[in-house]
């Protein structure tokens, strides 16, 4: 067992309200520089600079983790991990065809940018990602599993597009087993005051839009990783996050 630390939240120049410096190599290079070990891709309902991104990590001996951060209909944001980047596509691909379209106004919400490995642009999107899906919160969860990811609500201690903020508790159907903060030290304050957490498995995510805000390691999970291989630590983080044995 060793420790590995993590930040499943980092978005790239795919999502409108991130910078365009926050390409897969500068990502996964800021990354390495912070100690970090392994670093999920979640740009908002949209994995498709994903396949950079891995190959960007392995660069520099980051274990990447293909996900999305999903705006739900109710406007809550989801984080979705998937440990195989093939299910990570095809989940996009589903989504793609839930998202309510409009065109992005780029002198507004920003450049979404498409990349390929060495940084360089190789599309656009043009409608907004950054907007509610049709999808509801109790349907997420079953529609990340038909694609063998697990999800978990995000930054639920913001006002913005928090579970809490939004519903007013943190609920027990969907049953989520694990829980996004992104101060670390309002976890036991939240705990307090809404007992289902104390039953999850709590993660600390940076939701980092430009290069600063991607944070030096300080959280970990400590998982076996023998025989050694990046696709064996990822399957042993899957486990630890989805509740599954061994």
């Amino acid at each position: 067992m060793n420790r590995y630390y993590y930040d499943f939240h980092i978005h790239s120049c795919l999502s409108p309200c991130a910078d365009n410096d926050m390409t897969p190599n500068n990502i996964a290079g800021m990354a390495a520089l912070a100690g970090l070990q392994i670093v999920a891709l979640t740009d908002h309902n949209s994995c498709r600079n994903c396949p950079a991104f891995f190959k960007a990590a392995k660069k520099y001996g980051i274990i990447p983790v293909a996900g999305m951060e999903l705006t739900t209909a109710e406007d809550i944001h989801v984080v979705c991990l998937f440990e195989r980047l093939e299910d990570a596509l095809r989940f996009n691909d589903e989504v793609d065809g839930l998202r309510i379209r409009f065109k992005n106004r780029v002198d507004i919400f920003g450049d979404q940018l498409l990349v390929d490995e060495n940084d360089e642009v190789i599309g656009t999107e043009e409608d907004l990602l950054s907007n509610a899906t049709t999808i509801p919160i109790d349907g997420v969860p079953s529609l990340v599993e038909k694609y063998n990811g697990i999800c978990f609500p995000a930054h639920v201690d913001r006002e913005g597009n928090g579970i809490i903020a939004t519903l007013g508790t943190f609920p027990d159907t969907p049953r989520f087993l694990v829980a996004e903060f992104h101060f670390a030290e309002k976890i036991e304050e939240y705990r307090q005051c809404y007992p289902r957490l104390r039953e999850v498995l709590v993660t600390v995510g940076s939701d980092a839009h430009y290069l600063w805000d991607i944070r030096d390691k300080q959280h970990y999970f400590e998982l076996d990783d023998e025989p050694y291989s990046g696709d064996f630590v990822r399957g042993q983080l899957f486990r630890l996050l989805g509740g599954r044995s061994n």
